[in-house]
């Protein structure tokens, strides 16, 4: 029986003792700056690069598997994946031991923002009763209590860019959005249309976090990520992309 040219490549990979791959999440909901998504694969971002060199220095290629955000859970318990990143302690509650968190590595400043001509204060706790932009299977904790009141409905998209899309139409007059995509939506704009900030929600300390698997190099993909930090590399990653420190 012949054998097809991948498989002979993948036989002698493994004969020659070649590194499995790390396999990083992707949500599809991500968007530049974080990540761009062109064809299924992403291709640019910061953490499309974070994860490019993170892979490099554990000395292993990298694999990404673009899920949706309420499977990327379910995707690490399969072991379909070994490494999510720009998660929260607080968005997992109930995870188990099974995972290993790494240092935070990227501050997430969630605001709610309107259209440049809308002037009207905005104070969240007298807010009337309203629908706002929000994206699919993202977790508010500061906002769980107005939106479980129904003071606040979720108007839900499939991802940030979407969210902010719907509020440029009109389609609600509020949106929740974090800084750095508000930042990057807001350069194809000029400036007397550009979405603002009224209310800051609240701030996130986001990491990765590992599945603890004896087949994961956890322990060298934690020291990576603190080195990767500790030396300047994620937040000049971040400035790259945002122009900001």
């Amino acid at each position: 029986m012949r054998l097809t040219l991948t498989a002979l490549l993948l036989i002698a990979g493994q004969c020659l003792g070649a590194p499995a791959p790390l396999r990083f999440s992707i949500a599809e909901s991500w968007t530049m700056p974080l990540v761009q998504v062109t064809n299924g694969a992403p291709t640019q971002g910061i953490l499309y690069d974070m994860m490019q060199s993170l892979a490099r220095q554990v000395g292993a290629p990298a694999e990404f598997h673009v899920i949706a955000r309420l499977r990327l859970q379910a995707a690490m318990e399969h072991g379909d994946v070994d490494v999510r990143c720009y998660a929260a302690q607080s968005w997992l509650p109930g995870l188990s031991g099974d995972y290993i968190w790494s240092l935070p590595l990227i501050t997430q400043r969630d605001y709610l923002v309107a259209r440049a001509d809308d002037t009207q204060p905005v104070n969240l706790d007298t807010l009337p009763a309203q629908p706002i932009g929000t994206v699919l299977g993202y977790t508010y904790d500061a906002l769980q209590a107005r939106l479980a009141s129904g003071q606040l409905v979720r108007d839900d998209a499939r991802g940030q860019d979407q969210v902010l899309q719907k509020l440029l139409a009109r389609r609600y007059r509020y949106a929740m959005t974090n800084k750095l995509s508000l930042d990057w939506f807001n350069r194809q704009l000029p400036p007397a249309q550009q979405l603002k900030p009224v209310a800051f929600v609240e701030e996130q300390a986001l990491g990765c976090y590992v599945r603890n698997d004896p087949a994961v190099p956890v322990q060298r993909i934690l020291r990576t990520l603190l080195r990767m930090k500790m030396s300047g590399e994620i937040d000049q990653l971040v400035q790259h992309y945002t122009g900001t420190p």
